[in-house]
């Protein structure tokens, strides 16, 4: 596995423009728009993962890198649309005005069902590279799949309709739970899982790994929570105290900031034990994990 999460983010980085397909000139705005939101920045978490738990699985992380630049697709296409006035009506996304700022909403949505589409189309034209070989293409199948329903109603969507639901509205402890582990955590644990598959991962690592993820993509969502509140705008790349302006229910809102801090460490100490038989395979992700919630003090 790659040293560090830098080398990871910079694979990413190099290629994630490789797999948009040509698109005609007189829909060149359409490009340019999804271009703009692809090469804004960003963590590349969900890429990142994919590629990371592919190597830990055993094999090179090129395999994965169409799978991972498609997740990125979608996860850009859903701040996208997050963004719109008809959503969460944001005029700043990773320190640059958002899409629909720059090029109208009606673009701006075109662009985040482009990217959408684009990331189906690259998982689907890699698949045709092995039909000789029935293995690989299950594994590689079952990544698709495992990415198309954590983006999809049974996950991304899901999650976004609740939260939208519950805005201004009593939220209790297990709604709130379920927001957050389909809004944010399914493209964080469909990202492992779908490297995994890649990977050929055993069954055992599997497990292990995707237990590691479910706490994970959990206390992603409390940390981002926390940092709403006291989190520094400039290096966060939006605005904070957004959640609470927009009316928004969240982990802080509900239990408060001690009880927050004390799950997030909760979630954290679950997902170290998780991956703890890995000794220093798994450094790569305890490091993850561990920095997610330094990132909170």
């Amino acid at each position: 596995m790659k040293e560090n999460y830098d080398e990871y983010k910079q694979v990413v980085e190099d290629h994630l423009l490789d797999f948009i397909p040509n698109i005609d000139a007189k829909s060149g705005t359409l490009y340019e728009s999804m271009k703009y939101s692809l090469t804004a920045g960003g963590k590349r978490l969900r890429p990142v993962l994919l590629l990371a738990a592919c190597e830990f699985a055993g094999r090179d992380s090129n395999v994965a890198l169409p799978y991972a630049c498609a997740l990125e697709y979608i996860h850009t296409y859903s701040l996208i649309h997050d963004d719109l006035p008809a959503m969460d009506d944001d005029e700043l996304r990773r320190g640059k005005p958002t899409n629909h700022m720059v090029y109208g909403p009606g673009i701006a949505t075109l662009a985040g069902d482009g990217l959408l589409n684009t990331a189906f189309e690259v998982m689907y034209k890699n698949l045709f590279l092995c039909f000789d070989d029935p293995a690989e293409l299950k594994r590689r199948i079952n990544a698709a799949y495992v990415i198309s329903k954590g983006a999809g109603v049974r996950g991304m969507i899901a999650g976004q309709v609740s939260d939208i639901e519950s805005e201004n509205r009593e939220c209790s402890r297990e709604m709130l739970d379920y927001i957050h582990l389909n809004k944010t955590s399914a493209l964080i644990r469909c990202a492992v899982e779908a490297g995994l598959y890649l990977g050929g991962a055993e069954d055992s690592v599997m497990r292990d790994m995707m237990r590691y993820a479910e706490n994970l993509g959990l206390a992603f969502q409390i940390a981002d929570d926390i940092l709403d509140v006291r989190g520094n705008a400039g290096e966060m790349g939006k605005k904070t105290g957004e959640d609470e302006k927009n009316a928004k229910v969240t982990y802080v809102s509900l239990h408060g900031m001690e009880a927050s801090e004390k799950r997030l460490h909760e979630l954290t100490e679950n997902a170290v034990a998780a991956i703890a038989d890995y000794y220093d395979n798994a450094e790569f992700f305890r490091n993850l994990v561990l920095k997610l919630e330094k990132r909170t003090y």
